[in-house]
């Protein structure tokens, strides 16, 4: 049994996550692609997966048992922010960390042997984690990232009426029958006893369309508290869809050039400057400044000064674009 101490101020501190985090749905989503929890959600869903991954993406079921601990560093909380935002906070784990989670993963298993080089920090060892992590993501989660984002939304709501309705305390005590709150405590099922003294960090609940059966959390205490649950599924949600299948950026690049729809794209996970795309899609800073003024007088950016330097982010439309959303948002002036 794991059990979260809360403080008033912890209480004041629960959140419940924005958006879907791509790093925790591409960890939880390998879980289920190697073993065969849930086959009624999930077996159409993974028989296409298994039938489409190269060689190479095997490399993560390292790093992802389906059963037991799984390497905290996959789900930095900067993946909240978008796949880009997390895959650089993957890149960027600091070696001592790499250890420590990778020991936790040899303690109960036998690797291969690529992983001994990410242990300590390989450079050429993380960008192809980075690629591979890309190619499972564009595999498996894409296609269906609308939907994922639909039933996420759905499971928000409902946080948000019950916290209307009781509080965070009645929130909390609704999350999930595996979830208890009693008197400044939140207990959840484990197959191991720990006490997390929350200490005014406060908590924050991530739905997630890949969390099966019960909800789960980070071996670490000391990284950000999170709790990961289940959500509700449609039936036949994997079935083929042709728009649905079709990557929505191939159609962009198709349409706006690929730097251009790669800037978008890069634009919907939390913005940057013009150098730091410059430096992500490997272009000249004059280059992202060109392409940022048409997608800007399209509606699809905004730019704003921060200083010395300017950012630039994705408006709605920019981001149904790239999500390959049915439904478009208006444009709006101001």
């Amino acid at each position: 049994m794991l059990t979260f101490h809360f403080t008033s101020a912890d209480i004041a501190r629960v959140r419940v996550a924005t958006r879907p985090d791509p790093m925790w749905e591409l960890l939880l989503s390998l879980h289920l692609v190697r073993g065969d929890d849930g086959a009624v959600v999930f077996g159409p869903w993974r028989r296409q997966v298994r039938s489409r991954l190269s060689a190479a993406v095997h490399m993560l079921f390292d790093l992802a048992p389906p059963r037991g601990y799984s390497a905290d560093f996959l789900t930095p909380a900067p993946g909240g922010d978008g796949l880009e935002a997390g895959l650089d906070a993957v890149l960027s784990t600091p070696r001592q960390v790499l250890c420590r989670d990778i020991e936790g993963l040899t303690a109960a298993q036998r690797p291969g042997t690529w992983i001994r080089p990410l242990a300590e920090g390989d450079l050429g060892t993380l960008r192809r984690l980075d690629r591979t992590l890309r190619e499972y993501f564009a595999i498996a989660l894409r296609p269906h990232w609308t939907r994922v984002r639909t039933a996420f939304d759905r499971d928000r709501a409902l946080r948000m009426r019950a916290v209307t309705d009781g509080g965070v305390e009645g929130m909390l005590a609704t999350v999930h029958p595996d979830l208890r709150w009693r008197s400044g405590q939140l207990t959840m099922t484990s197959a191991c006893d720990r006490d997390i003294h929350l200490d005014g960090r406060g908590l924050l609940l991530l739905p997630s369309f890949f969390c099966w059966r019960a909800p789960i959390t980070l071996r670490d205490p000391g990284l950000p508290p999170v709790i990961v649950h289940p959500i509700a599924h449609d039936l036949g949600w994997a079935q083929p869809d042709a728009e649905l299948l079709r990557d929505p950026r191939e159609a962009l690049r198709t349409l706006l050039g690929r730097t251009r729809a790669d800037l978008l794209a890069a634009l919907t996970t939390g913005g940057g400057s013009t150098g730091e795309l410059a430096q992500r899609l490997i272009v000249s800073p004059a280059s992202v400044s060109q392409h940022t003024a048409a997608l800007r007088d399209s509606g699809l950016i905004v730019t704003r000064r921060r200083g010395p330097a300017v950012h630039h982010s994705a408006t709605p439309l920019g981001e149904a674009l790239v999500d390959g959303r049915r439904g478009i948002p208006p444009v709006t002036s101001g």
